[in-house]
């Protein structure tokens, strides 16, 4: 049986904490799901095309571990997993406050479907501060977001920002 896993979210951008979490979740999964969320009322900088096309260039390096499909959605979570075919949800922890709101999520989650389980991966200290608000608050400032994303993420927010 082939193992997949649906690991959902904004990635407005992705960086560098979601494809740790990425080549982790690869180590035990044979397909991982990379759900991107139409999520209007967060209000992302970049279109849900460009998002897409930055988490096919991020997760590329990490595509010869396991099969990682670009899946853009819309709606609840649970439909979308089971959609297509995800046993498990790969979900990062970085703090207490994120355990609070995924252990509602979860619970939520379980009486939708209980044949899909949640996997939390803590995520790896140099990561555990980043958050996708942040890092563009920080490229809108002048700071210097390379620690945090990729190279090409980094050209297309400061892109974004006018910054180039």
């Amino acid at each position: 049986m082939t193992r997949i896993g649906f690991y959902p979210g904004t990635f407005d951008p992705i960086h560098n904490g979601h494809t740790d979490i990425i080549g982790r979740a690869v180590k035990f999964l044979d397909k991982l799901v990379l759900g991107i969320a139409i999520n209007t009322g967060k209000g992302p900088m970049f279109s849900l095309d460009e998002r897409v096309a930055i988490a096919e260039e991020a997760v590329q390096p990490l595509r010869a571990k396991a099969e990682i499909v670009i899946h853009p959605y819309e709606g609840l979570t649970m439909h979308v997993a089971r959609e297509v075919g995800a046993q498990v949800i790969v979900r990062g922890l970085r703090a207490v406050a994120d355990f609070e709101f995924e252990f509602q999520m979860t619970a939520m989650n379980q009486q939708l479907d209980r044949e899909i389980e949640t996997v939390f991966l803590m995520a790896d200290p140099r990561h555990q501060a980043l958050n996708s608000r942040l890092i563009k608050e920080i490229a809108q400032l002048g700071g210097d977001v390379s620690k945090f994303v990729s190279d090409g993420v980094k050209s297309r927010l400061l892109a974004k920002v006018g910054r180039q």
